[in-house]
């Protein structure tokens, strides 16, 4: 098996259906309201705005438009803007440079090989990145922060109601094939939170998150694996199947190989760290046979420390 460049995966292919959405998003609600709110308080980010901390605009200019998106249920119709939705057939609203800014963009990795798991007893990796995601939302909406889905093309925005459109984005959404983000120009300081199992080169995760640290954006690198793709611990005749395009690979003792995995696997992780600490960014590691709550404070923490700043 080789983690820095391929995303081969042991055994015979065990995945997981869609399955209940609404299963999904219960379990992400319960797992969430076991945590505080995130705090988000007005004044600590007018103070931070007003000091000019990490070169932020200030509140006047912050106020700068940014873009029109199309109206969402749950969006303000304060903020619709008539006269570019005049120009149309559908409705717009403006959204500013500062409250995009404020914003916090959701991405998980649908592509089949995160719906590997090397045993029933643990859930595939993509429902753990989507269960954690759906509970960072939760917590998001709890504190009056905006988000979206990263490509969804939704405008951000906050409460319970973006929260279940996000859930049904989700949904609609399975069976991607990227593996990463696809790069779009986001506003400076703006927050990201990406979820995957991190398998891809080095190269093309760094060609990722480089960009998106080039605009500025402040980003959180959740790596979901399995335990099976740390630890190998296969015995005797194995084939690995792949589940994109890597094709299989027999090995007669896959015990005699154990050493040489292991030690490319923490070497990827060394580079994923390294990466991580370039940018700016944070990276947090989750396996799937371990509870999801500490991962989720973990993430937690983080965002709360970003949001101080």
């Amino acid at each position: 098996m080789k983690p820095d460049g391929g995303r081969n995966s042991a055994g015979r292919k065990r995945g997981v259906s869609g399955g209940d959405s609404r299963s999904l998003f219960h379990r992400a609600e319960e797992l969430a309201s076991a945590l505080p709110p995130l705090l988000v308080a007005a004044e600590r980010v007018a103070t931070t705005v007003s000091q000019g901390v990490h070169g932020r605009r200030r509140v006047g200019q912050g106020e700068t438009f940014w873009q029109f998106l199309p109206y969402q249920p749950g969006d303000s119709t304060q903020r619709i803007d008539w006269r570019q939705s005049a120009k149309s057939q559908r409705i717009y609203i403006r959204q500013t440079e500062w409250e995009a800014a404020q914003s916090v963009w959701l991405w998980r990795d649908a592509s089949p090989s995160m719906f590997y798991r090397s045993s029933d007893g643990w859930p595939a990796k993509a429902e753990r990145a989507e269960l954690l995601l759906l509970a960072v939302a939760s917590l998001l909406a709890r504190g009056g922060e905006r988000f979206a889905l990263l490509g969804d093309n939704t405008t951000p925005s906050a409460g319970r109601a973006a929260l279940r459109r996000l859930a049904a984005s989700m949904e609609q959404g399975r069976g991607g094939t990227d593996s990463l983000p696809a790069v779009e120009p986001l506003p400076r300081y703006a927050r990201i939170v990406v979820f995957s199992d991190f398998l891809s080169s080095l190269e093309d995760i760094n060609a990722a998150i480089g960009a998106f640290a080039e605009y500025g954006v402040r980003g959180h690198l959740v790596q979901i694996l399995d335990p099976a793709e740390e630890t190998l611990p296969f015995a005797g005749r194995v084939l690995f199947e792949g589940l994109e395009t890597e094709g299989s690979v027999l090995f007669g003792r896959v015990e005699s190989v154990r050493d040489d995995y292991r030690a490319a696997i923490d070497a990827h992780h060394r580079g994923l760290q390294a990466l991580a600490r370039m940018t700016g960014w944070t990276l947090l590691t989750h396996r799937t046979d371990q509870p999801p709550e500490p991962s989720l404070m973990a993430l937690f923490l983080a965002l709360s420390e970003t949001t101080e700043r």
